[in-house]
């Protein structure tokens, strides 16, 4: 049995809450605790079939077809191979650089994974309309909405729809001061968030990818050491690096890898 987010009436997505986190595929109540302590000695490849034994079907991968993100497909690609192929979730805000939509093409036809797109209801025309170009105004508020709108949103109906009750991603605890107090394991609005790269370095990254001759983003050639939406994504300039350069400076996390309710501390 699975808990999954529901739908009200006027369309928004209600996680459950945190009383009522999904069970995994027997039915059962998952002990954080001891689900961390098993997952902690374990390698990201370990931890993903650990993830997909406990869930199954309502296991999933999401992306961003980043910087960073061939690894974690990679690591898909070699469930696939072992019989456990995964849906993979990509957000697409609709404001990617073409780089990054070139470069999704591109490890699609190398790998081997489900690949579901997650877009807002709202196009990025109609949004503007009513809203205004929400990243140009400098304002926080302003940011949140975005984010909401074609990110987090997109996304927990994406999870709804799929059934999904746990969720992996590429985060890493370097990147900014929030991952870095992350479990390998979390509740995150309502699911079970997984997060195998956890204690990785850029440098564990990049051996990761010359090892398995992963072609790198094309972006990152000129700069980028993480790559978002085109308008909120900027290269290394040598002072400021990292998830600082996102986002105007203005904020490091998107909502999506937050807790709480839908719109609650995005």
């Amino acid at each position: 049995m699975v808990t999954a987010p529901v739908q009200d009436p006027a369309g928004i997505i209600t996680p459950p809450s945190a009383d009522r986190l999904p069970l995994d595929r027997h039915g059962r109540q998952v002990d954080p605790a001891a689900a961390r302590r098993a997952l902690e000695p374990l390698s990201p490849l370990g931890r993903l079939r650990w993830a997909v034994d406990c869930f199954g079907e309502g296991f999933a991968l999401t992306t961003s077809f980043g910087i960073q993100s061939a690894v974690l497909l990679h690591m898909a690609s070699e469930l696939a191979a072992e019989g456990s192929p995964l849906p993979v979730i990509w957000v697409d805000t609709g404001y990617l650089p073409p780089e990054t939509y070139r470069y999704a093409e591109q490890l699609q036809e190398r790998l081997t994974f489900r690949l579901h797109v997650a877009q807002a209801t709202m196009s990025p025309a109609r949004m503007e309309a009513l809203h205004g170009r929400l990243w140009e105004s400098g304002s926080l508020d302003d940011l949140k909405l975005y984010n909401r709108l074609r990110k987090v949103e997109p996304l927990d109906r994406t999870f709804l729809d799929l059934g999904v009750s746990c969720w992996a991603s590429g985060v890493r605890g370097q990147q900014t001061d929030h991952r870095s107090t992350m479990d390998v394991l979390d509740p995150v609005r309502g699911l079970w968030s997984l997060r195998p790269l956890l204690a990785w370095s850029r440098r564990d990254v990049f051996y990761y990818m010359q090892e398995h001759d992963l072609p790198q983003h094309p972006l990152f050639e000129q700069g980028y050491s993480t790559v978002g939406d085109w308008h909120t994504s900027a290269p290394d300039d040598g002072g400021v690096s990292g998830r600082a350069t996102r986002f105007g400076g203005l904020k490091q996390e998107c909502g999506i890898h937050l807790p709480g309710l839908m719109g609650e501390g995005i």
